[in-house]
């Protein structure tokens, strides 16, 4: 049997307390992904009971710094269901929580790389809503048919290896 550290058990306890609620699928087409960044998301009112129903949707959502914060723009969260009169805007901006030196680390590399921020995933870890950014930087029309085609050969070599099984 292979032995586990400690620190492979508490990730993969982490893995198991958290829930997967929206996947920003098209960021992964159009962009390739050079650094990955947990973020918390600052909510109000029914959001969050929203984003536990998975109503979110990341798709066309980007990260911009604004006065020293990043800011979660377009992502749509959709209105909750049974809420009253003080439900939430599906399409406001929502604060991204990190601290002071990330911030500044991401600012710095989104200024002079030409990077951008991208949010991957949204989850759901503790109760708490976390979302995955992305520092990515955009793919060019060939690149993103070289993927395609890659993966199409992936998915045939797969089908001929369990073919022979």
């Amino acid at each position: 049997m292979a032995k586990t550290s400690t620190k492979q058990k508490t990730e993969q306890a982490q893995r198991e307390n958290s829930k997967v609620i929206s996947v920003n699928r098209q960021a992964y087409h159009d962009y390739t992904v050079e650094q990955t960044i947990e973020a918390g998301i600052s909510l109000v009112g029914t959001e969050i009971k929203s984003i536990r129903d998975g109503k979110v949707n990341l798709r066309g959502s980007y990260a911009m710094t604004r006065n020293g914060e990043i800011w979660l723009e377009n992502a749509h969260i959709a209105v909750y269901e049974h809420g009253n009169r003080y439900n939430h805007e599906p399409l406001r901006k929502r604060k991204l929580l990190l601290h002071k030196r990330e911030i500044n680390q991401l600012m710095q590399r989104v200024a002079t790389k030409g990077l951008t921020l991208i949010p991957l995933k949204m989850y759901l870890k503790g109760g708490r809503a976390k979302v995955e950014l992305g520092l990515c930087k955009g793919k060019k029309l060939y690149d993103k048919r070289q993927a395609l085609a890659e993966r199409d050969v992936k998915r045939d070599i797969e089908r001929i290896m369990r073919g022979r099984y």
